[in-house]
């Protein structure tokens, strides 16, 4: 199954605009063992692999990332899965922010103790 092309654009949006942003990455973006289709191959592979079912764009974006600038991945086999990608939510000037939760700080006291010890007086003291 292909990528659904909201993923593969979102990918290759990312990829792009890091490659205009680090000089660095961007000789990776136009190498020519790696093309897209792989990545998304891969991506999917490093997903099943840890055996969770949602991640952040980061994440994903990050596996794309070391696709791309790590030369000892080679091209996966295409892949079989489902790929559900939600748009950034956009806030909007009559919704409210959640509310978080009041976090309770507990201090903690503490009391000097000061010990009065009288001293006698020598003979150099005076």
């Amino acid at each position: 199954m292909k990528a659904s092309e909201q993923f593969k654009t979102a990918i290759e949006n990312y990829l792009s605009d890091l490659a205009q942003t680090d000089l660095v990455f961007a000789p990776n973006l136009s190498k020519v063992s790696k093309n897209i289709e792989s990545c998304i191959n891969y991506i999917f592979g490093e997903v099943k692999k840890t055996g969770l079912c949602a991640f952040d764009n980061q994440e994903i974006f990050d596996m794309a990332v070391k696709y791309y600038t790590d030369d000892t991945i080679v091209a996966p086999a295409p892949f079989s899965c489902k790929v559900v990608t939600n748009p950034p939510v956009v806030a909007d000037l009559f919704s409210s922010a959640p509310l978080d939760t009041p976090i309770t700080q507990s201090k903690t006291i503490v009391k000097q103790v000061t010990k009065h010890v009288e001293k006698t007086l020598t003979l150099f003291d005076l």
